[in-house]
């Protein structure tokens, strides 16, 4: 990678991690899943206008809205206001890595062994760590260990969208995840008036100062527009395996932005249990892989290759012709006398 491309990704790592704190912030003005809501309301307009159609079926753009956007996005929220740390929550969700591969067994047929299943073995037993971390936290750890498991309920709808985002192989990342964000506000606003209430909702727009806009605007323009619309620029100019090892920074940034601007801890256990997540997700994810497993994911869902097929982006792949067939085609015919594209028919 040139070092503007490499800066680019050690950017958009550094954006993903910072977004867990400034979740935390925003989650201070707003009710976890108005504020939801809100993130891709903002996300997804004006955007939506200015980008053409998704190119893939619609029904994709509206699971994944509703897995990744209503599902995945509104635990994560709720599970940071009752109480999961803002670094401790980067890192706990990057246990999505062992929910898609699970997925991608039972939905795909894809094979898990050998160095992949012992790094998402190790993986596991970093969350487990981050777990004990968790329950030691609080009094009991009753209530930590709730939000602790939201944020893990987070993960596995992280990991199921992943598996129908690569089944849709969407073309171009930042459409796709512009037009992904069209489906949760509505939803996410229904189910925020049902078990947040109206008055809650406007209270947090009455009392709106400019840290509630500035982490609003952060999340919907930084975090989702500039973050994945900078990964898929580069994974249409790099390989997969070039740029996907850049997302394990993400826990490390989130980890160390929630310690200087909330003053969150980094005990010996969380620590540890960084090191069991990173080394595990970068041993199953990085190492050889066949064929029918070689779609890497990245942090936001999207396929690692762009979801590009053989022969380009919006181009089927062709299907050789036989040996002779070639031949056939390529000798030239008589002169002067064009070349018959059929055969003759057999006489009677």
């Amino acid at each position: 990678m040139p070092p503007r491309h490499l800066a680019l990704a050690v950017a958009v790592a550094a954006v993903w991690g910072v977004n867990f704190t400034v979740i935390d912030i925003g989650l201070a003005h707003f009710p976890p899943l108005f504020f939801s809501a809100l993130r891709f309301l903002v996300a997804a307009v004006p955007a939506v206008f200015f980008v053409g159609p998704p190119r893939v079926a619609w029904r994709w753009v509206l699971a994944v809205g509703v897995v990744l956007g209503v599902v995945k996005f509104g635990l994560l929220f709720i599970g940071m206001r009752a109480g999961m740390p803002a670094g401790l929550s980067s890192l706990v969700l990057q246990s999505q890595a062992v929910f898609t591969a699970v997925f991608a067994a039972l939905l795909l047929g894809e094979r898990v062994r050998g160095r992949r299943l012992l790094g998402l073995g190790i993986g596991v037993a970093g969350i487990a760590v981050a777990a004990l971390d968790q329950a030691g936290s609080g009094a009991g750890g009753s209530g930590p260990m709730g939000a602790f498991a939201l944020v893990v309920a987070a993960a596995v709808a992280w990991g199921l969208s992943n598996v129908i985002t690569r089944r849709a192989a969407p073309p171009d990342v930042f459409r796709w995840m512009v037009w992904v964000s069209v489906v949760p506000p509505l939803p996410l606003l229904g189910l925020s008036l049902l078990f947040e209430g109206g008055h809650a909702d406007l209270a947090a727009l009455r009392s709106l100062d400019l840290a509630g806009v500035g982490s609003l605007l952060y999340v919907a323009w930084i975090s989702t527009l500039f973050g994945f619309g900078a990964w898929g620029y580069l994974m249409r100019q790099h390989a997969a395996s070039v740029v996907a090892p850049f997302s394990l920074l993400v826990p490390l940034f989130g980890m160390s932005s929630a310690w200087l601007l909330l003053d969150e801890p980094i005990t010996p256990l969380a620590g540890g249990a960084a090191l069991l997540v990173i080394a595990g997700i970068g041993l199953a994810s990085f190492g050889p892989t066949s064929r029918r497993t070689a779609g890497a994911v990245s942090p936001g869902g999207a396929p690692a290759d762009g979801g590009a097929r053989a022969g380009g982006a919006d181009e089927p792949a062709r299907t050789p012709r036989p040996p002779r067939a070639a031949a056939a085609a390529a000798r030239p015919g008589p002169p002067g006398r064009p070349r018959r594209s059929t055969p003759r028919r057999p006489a009677a």
